[in-house]
């Protein structure tokens, strides 16, 4: 994961710009147990890598999988309770993605304040 540049958001779940199918084995390789896609499919038009390439290279790689795409300029209530419920639920270390790495960190911090 060394090309890829990961922010932590917490101690045991990173985010990071649009992940490929390539990447997944070097995810696991790195010791994360999950990935959470948040980026829509064709966001940034035809060379952006498939949710469904990336969920076979993840699977491949022994990595669980999850897509949870939402927009950059908001995230709905029911969003945000869809990534609680998969922060309580996937295996950490845990790697979420979208194209610069902002809107998972969002995401990530809205789902946590649901908890609190």
């Amino acid at each position: 994961m060394s090309q890829v540049s990961l922010q932590p958001i917490a101690e045991d779940v990173y985010a990071a710009p649009q992940l490929t199918p390539e990447t997944m084995a070097s995810a696991a390789e790195a010791g994360f147990k999950a990935v959470i896609n948040n980026r829509p499919d064709m966001e940034g038009g035809p060379d952006q890598p498939t949710s469904a390439s990336i969920e076979a290279a993840a699977q491949a790689a022994g990595l669980q999988y999850a897509y949870l795409p939402v927009q950059g300029g908001y995230q709905s209530p029911e969003e945000i309770a869809q990534c609680a419920a998969l922060l309580k639920t996937l295996p950490r270390p845990l790697l979420m993605f979208c194209r610069s790495g902002a809107r998972s960190t969002k995401l990530y911090m809205q789902a946590i304040a649901l908890d609190q």
